[in-house]
């Protein structure tokens, strides 16, 4: 029979076999409407960009984005309370999107950390008004080439880039599928989803356009190798496995499985794709969350973001990643875990002593944050090496930790200006605690939670993931992490001693007075610093109550 004869009788057939054969989707929108509140509010941003007048388009976008983001908080709550987190745990949309205790925690973190993140991005009131209008961190026009006519013409009507808004809601959507993906496809969609929105957030500072538009572009770049390696990646399991299903893989893993794709016979259990695609999938992971070699990124684009940005990006995302990679790790590749682990501990311990060791050299506030940021990533690693229930609720509660200590030193850093805007470099810090001693305590505390110091959260969750590691074998990894904490507490209190010891500078910077917007994350920070510091154990145990995979 010719091929076109084989095309022809497989139209006639389709086209007798009855209509109602064809399967209707089932979705469960009560247990995805985090998710869609998030999508459905970014939807509705871009409406308000297009059909609302520009003077009120900042309230309606300010309200709508708190609004949703508390709204979906208050979903997830009511999911983890009606059992989904535990004994009703399930695969929703057709096998595509997890819901249980982790993903429902993780999904909790990140509405909470976005949603005072989004009070930086309101802020109005630390730069002097422009032209008789209030001015946020974002470009005028975004659209304008920096110092043209376009621009000065933007800043002289007033003009504010309101986009940022929705911009935000689709990332935190993308940030929320992100780790409760269930399928290789989903995860490489949610993975576009919040990464995209980031880069252009990345480009709109309103100060040092140029330094923004080179940060958003080296992490695009870097960005697009690390979703090539993803993707490769997933094209090798799906070779292996013959399914881009989490738990198709794992049973081929296990040799559990008795479905054979004709069309993959010859590649299906290839060991070969699956070690090569299980590593180029993790590559594409660990990009995200910032691991050393994949970090380069970090520095340049932390510093070059407009700082709203710069705290939301750092907080939210490594919450997201982190997520995506235990779930990879635990449910996909649990058969391979002599393979990964050995791997992962060289990753583990090279980012941890990377990030400590290079932030030690570093002469501006938000590089050495990013640095920082390297050295925890390979600290929440010890807690995934561990491989065992304590592990992934160790991560969990370090991730929340985290997020809110994060946010509020990037917080902090939007408060202390001079003439060009922010002033990032430490030797302008030099004496500010004698000259706005709340801001630097303020900031101390945060920078304490940092290195570890007992009494604030960053102990509680240094503590939790280097006990998980030692019990799961990896006694050496927690040796080498202590001797990294020594090494970034140094750099932590060098800054605490240049704010409260020395003498301040006659021409340094002031620190402006913030909203209750920007005052609110703050004081959450803080707040979230020192309860799960003095007492964790609730919610060490919530975590531990939402430690278990859904398979």
């Amino acid at each position: 029979m010719s091929t076109a004869t084989a095309a022809h009788s497989l139209w006639a057939l389709a086209a007798q076999a009855p209509a109602d054969r064809i399967p209707a989707p089932h979705i469960e929108y009560a247990q995805l409407s985090p998710i869609l509140i998030a999508v459905g509010a970014a939807i509705l941003g871009i409406l308000v960009e297009a059909f609302v007048p520009r003077r009120g388009r900042y309230p309606v976008q300010v309200f709508l984005a708190v609004a949703a983001l508390a709204s979906a908080f208050a979903a997830v709550v009511g999911l983890a309370v009606s059992g989904h987190a535990g004994e009703k745990a399930q695969i929703a949309a057709m096998g595509a999107v997890a819901v249980d205790g982790p993903a429902l925690f993780l999904q909790g973190t990140i509405l909470l950390a976005s949603l005072v993140a989004v009070f930086t991005f309101a802020e109005r009131r630390l730069d002097p008004a422009a032209h008789g209008s209030r001015v946020d961190s974002f470009a005028a026009q975004a659209a304008s080439v920096p110092g043209s006519e376009g621009e000065k013409a933007a800043v002289k009507a007033g003009f504010t880039t309101t986009e940022v808004f929705p911009l935000a809601m689709f990332a935190v959507a993308g940030m929320l599928i992100f780790p409760a993906a269930n399928d290789l496809l989903t995860l490489f969609v949610a993975l576009e989803v919040f990464s995209l929105p980031l880069y252009l957030l990345c480009a709109v500072a309103r100060r040092h356009r140029l330094m923004s538009q080179e940060a958003a572009v080296k992490y695009f770049l870097l960005g697009a190798f690390s979703s090539a390696f993803l993707l490769f990646g997933i094209a090798l399991l799906y070779g292996y496995a013959g399914s881009v299903s989490y738990a198709a893989i794992a049973d081929v893993v296990d040799g559990t499985t008795a479905h054979m794709d004709p069309a993959l016979a010859d590649t299906m259990g290839n060991d070969a794709l699956l070690l090569i695609g299980g590593a180029l999938v993790l590559t594409g992971l660990l990009f995200k969350v910032g691991a050393v070699p994949f970090h380069m990124w970090t520095p340049d684009v932390y510093q070059g973001a407009p700082t709203p940005v710069t705290g939301f990006m750092a907080a939210a995302t490594k919450v997201a990643a982190f997520g995506a990679l235990l779930r990879l790790l635990y449910v996909v590749l649990p058969g391979l875990r002599w393979d990964w682990r050995p791997v992962m501990w060289g990753v583990a311990i090279v980012t941890m002593l990377a990030g400590a060791v290079i932030a030690v050299t570093q002469t501006d506030v938000k590089r050495l944050l990013a640095y920082s940021s390297i050295a925890h990533a390979g600290f929440i690693l010890a807690g995934v090496i561990a491989t065992s229930a304590e592990g992934v609720q160790s991560v969990l509660f370090y991730l929340g930790a985290y997020a809110f200590v994060t946010i509020g030193a990037f917080a902090v850093v939007t408060l202390v200006r001079d003439a060009g805007g922010e002033a990032t470099h430490l030797s302008k810090w030099a004496g500010l605690g004698r000259r706005s001693p709340l801001t630097a305590a303020v900031f101390a505390v945060f920078l304490l939670a940092f290195a570890g110091i007992p009494l604030t959260s960053g102990f509680s969750g240094k503590f939790a993931v280097f006990k998980a590691a030692a019990e799961g074998g990896a006694g050496a990894l927690v040796v080498v992490g202590v001797i990294s904490s020594a090494i970034a507490a140094f750099f932590y209190i060098r800054v605490i001693v240049l704010m409260f010891f020395s003498e301040p500078k006659a021409d340094g910077p002031t620190v402006a007075v913030p909203s209750p917007l920007t005052m609110t994350t703050i004081a959450v920070g803080v707040a979230v610093t020192l309860v799960l510091g003095l007492a964790p154990q609730y919610f060490l145990d919530l975590a531990g109550q939402a430690s278990t995979f859904v398979r």
